[in-house]
Parts: C-alpha cells; structure tokens; sequence
C-alpha cells in the first residue's frame, strides 16, 4: 500500500443545471416536478506543485432534506446552496492532509457551522458530501487511478478518526479485501402517485417520449424484480394499494423482492406497527409480506432516534435514512434496534465506507447477517452523479441499488447534446441512445458499469459542459 499523499483544496466552487421531470415524483407528502442539479468543480494540490482537477454532482431534493412545511421548495434549495458555501470555506481554509483528512477535520467545524445558520444536520452532510467527492475524484486523477483502486489501496488515508466505535476493527484489511462488482440489480421506485397500468392512467397525463409510464410497462421494458414501495402513513390506504401492486407483481413474478420506504409518515412504532398488522391480516398480500426485506425510515426523523423500535424490529428489518444527519447516527439507531442504514452519495462517501465496516464488524461479533446497508437514490440523473453512485454502492457491496432518475426524468434531459454523445461514447456500457437522448441502459433488471468502475477518478470519464450551467 502506498501511502496516502496529502493535499491542499486550492479552489471550489459550484454550479447548477435545471432538471425538469416527465411526471411528478410523490414521496410522504412531498410532490416534484422539477429540482436542479449541483455540480462541484474543485482544484487540488500536493507538496510537490502538482494540481488535479476533480467533479461531482447531485440533486438538489426540495422536501427531502428539511421537511418543515413552513419552508418552500425555494427556501430548501437556499439552504443546500448555504451548505456547500460553508462546505467550500471550511475545506479551503484547512492545510494540507489526506483526502480524508481534510473529511475528518472539518466535518464537526462544519456541522457546527451549518447549525448556526439553522441548517439541519441532513442538510449540513450535503454540502461537505459533495466537495469530499470532488476531493477523492481530482486525487484519483493527480494519482491516475480508479476509485476503487484509491480505496483498496486506501490512498484516500481513511481511517477511524470520525468513527471511534470502530476501534480494534482492521479497517485497513477491510478496505484491501474489497471487491466491487460492476453490475447490480436495479431496484425500481413505485411513488406514491404512480400509475400501476394503463387503466390507472389518464390520457391526458400519457408522455410520447418512448418511455415506460406505467409499473407494467416498466416491468416489461426493463425486466426488473426488485421493487422500492412508497407508503403515505395512512395504514388502510395504504393495504389497498400494497394489495394492487401485489396483484400486479404476483400474477408476473415466481419470485421477487421489495422494500417498503414510509419517508418519515408515521409517527411511532405502533403507528407503523399497524400497517404491518394490516398487511398480515390481508389474504392478498402474503407473498409481498414474505418478500420484503427491510422497512425503511416509517418514523418521523424526530421521534424516530428518541424510542426503542425492538419490538417492531422484531417483526420486520428497520432501516433509517433520513435520521442519518451525521457520521454517529447507525449506532444511535442500532441501540435503539435498527438493524440497517442507506448509503446514499449525499450524505457521505466516507459516511457509507464507515457505515459498511460497522455492518461488517458487528455481524462478525454477532456471528448474524442481522446488520445491513442498502444502497438507495436521491433521484440521481445519468452522467457525473448516476456514476459516481454506482461506485459507491459497488464499493459498499450493495447487490441492488435504488434507481428513480431514469423514470422520472427522461435521460440525461438539459445536458448539451454532445455532452451527452461523450458519456455514451465513453460509457456505452451503462447507457443507451433513443430519441435524441442519452438515457441509463436497463436489461434483465440490471446496470451495468465496469467503464465507471475502472475509470480513472470517481466513476467518470467525461467533464461536464460547465458552459451550459449557472454558476454560483
């Protein structure tokens, strides 16, 4: 292993692009139809003059983040600019360390910061998620070499220094023995607003964009059998819908696997103990209740750390993923009886490797698979973000990952054409081209990306149009 080179963050800044949607994205109570996209350019350089630009990008979420009702989707999207302000000043301010050295000395300066200006701690992870990303992709390629090689040979100088728990665990051994596999399954988001089938679709709302619109049609277009449920919190409407996605899964699958996501809409255990109870009361849904493998955050991010789950936890995996604000967030979860976390790229590349070593170390001390990490979507768009993700969930182990950009956002929709000739051209293996469009290539419910895996940085060959974007 060589050793971890230590660099400056000599400039950053950020950009958005538009992103409009083909249909409305519902979640709890949130509705989208529109959100931008981030983009972080920053320059690095070592002890000895040498410099290396690197990128990353992501979803601004309205209603995801903060969910204060008394905030607008302007207001949210104000507070994830605020972020990655005081993420850019804390990083650029910091002398020169490892990749991850700088992650490590300035994540608690920069919670703090971020709650003085009232930012909440989800929000505060955005920011410095994104510039870490940056970071690891301009030493990737100062060091031209692939991500996956950076971490296993952990020239990103990872080790315990924001995890004191993980103490005693050879995080070094874990990081070389990773293996990342350059396919997943891909799981498919059903929103809460979602059309099951035609039937259930108004001709008004059809889109002539060649895409599938409907859960059959996007059964039959991308061959998928691993499935993402939304749920509102309203345990009875909720049966009924469960009961017709059942219907459909059931008479098309022998077998197939989901996840129920409640987005924070119930607001005890008991409350979402009673959907379960219902579900298990429903003749109708057996074979989705046999199929499900966890329940993620049903609880409101406010009482959800506050309570023991144990008994809910017995009769079905809990996950959280709005509740992880910060780095100490699993092991506050699993006191209280969750047994799994997300990994998602907004909340930390480093937050999900940690989170992973955690999965591994208390499954060995327990001698169970009890602990997981899933890997899920914060409607990621095709190109820089899509990529860097799927490396990530890669690098985690997740055998199936989350995937909603491509359903609700047709291809890489706002890029300039030729940058989007220049991710196919360059990663043909995980994207296809239709109807002037570069779009995310679905087959046999599976991506595939071995070109993002091995190229040299985090996930990407190809610099965005940094001229078709607004700066900051």
């Amino acid at each position: 292993m060589s050793e971890a080179p230590r660099v400056r963050l000599v400039e950053a800044a950020f950009f958005e692009r538009p992103v409009d949607f083909r249909f409305p994205f519902r979640f709890g109570v949130a509705r989208v139809e529109r959100a931008p996209q981030a983009f972080v350019r920053v320059r690095i350089a070592d002890g000895k003059g040498r410099s290396a630009e690197g990128w990353s990008a992501e979803m601004m979420m309205p209603k995801w983040f903060d969910k204060d009702p008394a905030l607008s989707p302007d207001d949210n999207l104000g507070q994830l600019r605020a972020s990655l302000r005081l993420a850019i000043e804390g990083l650029c301010s910091l002398p020169a360390n490892t990749a991850f050295g700088l992650h490590a000395a300035a994540e608690a300066d920069h919670h703090r910061a971020a709650s003085r200006h009232g930012l909440p701690a989800l929000v505060a992870s955005y920011g410095l998620a994104l510039l870490d990303r940056a970071v690891i992709d301009a030493l990737c390629r100062l060091k031209a070499v692939s991500a996956a090689e950076a971490v296993r040979g952990n020239l990103l100088g990872i080790t315990d220094a924001t995890a004191p728990d993980l103490g005693g665990f050879d995080l070094q051994h874990f990081l070389a023995t990773i293996a990342p596999a350059p396919k997943l399954a891909v799981r498919h988001t059903i929103g809460l607003a979602d059309a099951l089938s035609a039937a259930d679709l108004d001709p008004s709302e059809r889109r002539d964009d060649g895409l599938p619109q409907t859960l059959d049609e996007v059964i039959a277009a991308y061959g998928h059998r691993f499935f993402k449920i939304k749920v509102s919190g309203r345990p009875k409407e909720d049966v009924e819908r469960l009961s017709a996605i059942a219907g459909l899964l059931d008479a098309r699958f022998d077998a197939y696997r989901v996840t129920l996501d409640g987005n924070e809409q119930f607001e005890s255990a008991d409350a979402a103990g009673e959907l379960l109870d219902r579900i298990d009361g429903e003749p109708r849904l057996q074979r989705l209740r046999a199929s499900m493998l966890f329940f993620e955050q049903p609880i409101a991010r406010a009482q959800a750390l506050s309570t023991s789950v144990a008994t809910l936890a017995r009769r079905v995996a809990l996950e959280i993923d709005e509740s992880d604000g910060d780095v100490g967030a699993f092991p506050r979860a699993r006191d209280l009886g969750y047994a799994g976390i997300s990994s998602k790229s907004c909340k930390g590349f480093y937050r999900s490797l940690i989170n992973r070593a955690r999965v591994a170390k208390w499954n060995a001390e327990a001698g169970t698979g009890r602990y997981f990490l899933s890997a899920e979507d914060l409607t990621t768009q095709a190109g820089l973000g899509l990529q860097q993700d799927l490396v990530l969930a890669a690098l985690v182990g997740a055998g199936h990952i989350e995937r909603n950009g491509h359903h609700y956002v047709d291809g890489m929709a706002g890029a300039p054409a030729a940058e989007q000739a220049a991710y196919f051209a360059r990663h043909g293996d995980l994207y296809e081209t239709a109807s002037g469009r570069t779009r995310l290539a679905i087959s046999n419910g599976e991506v595939n990306f071995a070109t993002a895996l091995q190229a040299v940085g985090l996930g990407s060959a190809v610099e965005p149009d940094w001229a078709a974007m607004t700066a900051d």
